[in-house]
């Protein structure tokens, strides 16, 4: 594969609004491992190779465990997430096929069962962001295994 475009060198300007999106679920408080677990289940849904790269190196950083990496595309059929997560889990997948369905009353009430109205707008904006970070990475090929973990 051969990346068509470095788009963050070519128009840095064009990343400022995903970077402050970024910059606020960071600072929301919002738990880091469910963070990871759902910029990665969105990238797998979304097909794209070098967003999964990106956050399964960066969930292992926050003391992520390879069984759970590895059957996070089939969290459903396994005991290894918290209704937290799975409640998180289940709201990204709502929100990443959002074409294909609707996000219904039962999905908002059990998701908010387990997060504050801070919380499941930090959750949101999070699904937003790696949905559009997906978007930039396939559009533009850029290379999965190119990501280094920066301290």
């Amino acid at each position: 594969m051969k990346q068509r475009l470095n788009y963050s060198k070519a128009v840095p300007e064009a990343m400022r609004g995903m970077l402050e999106l970024e910059k606020y679920v960071h600072g929301s408080g919002f738990p880091r491992t469910i963070y990871e677990l759902v910029k990665t289940r969105a990238s797998q849904l979304n097909g794209c190779a070098y967003c999964i790269d990106m956050h399964t190196k960066d969930a292992r950083r926050t003391g992520e465990t390879e069984q759970r990496l590895y059957g996070l595309s089939a969290w459903r059929e396994t005991p290894f997430y918290t209704e937290q997560e799975r409640a998180a889990l289940a709201w990204t997948e709502a929100l990443t096929l959002i074409s294909q369905n609707d996000v219904p009353d039962s999905l908002y009430e059990a998701t908010r069962e387990y997060f504050s109205e801070k919380e499941i707008v930090a959750l949101t904006m999070a699904i937003i962001a790696i949905n559009g970070w997906n978007r930039l990475a396939i559009s533009f090929r850029t290379v999965p295994g190119s990501y280094k973990i920066q301290d």
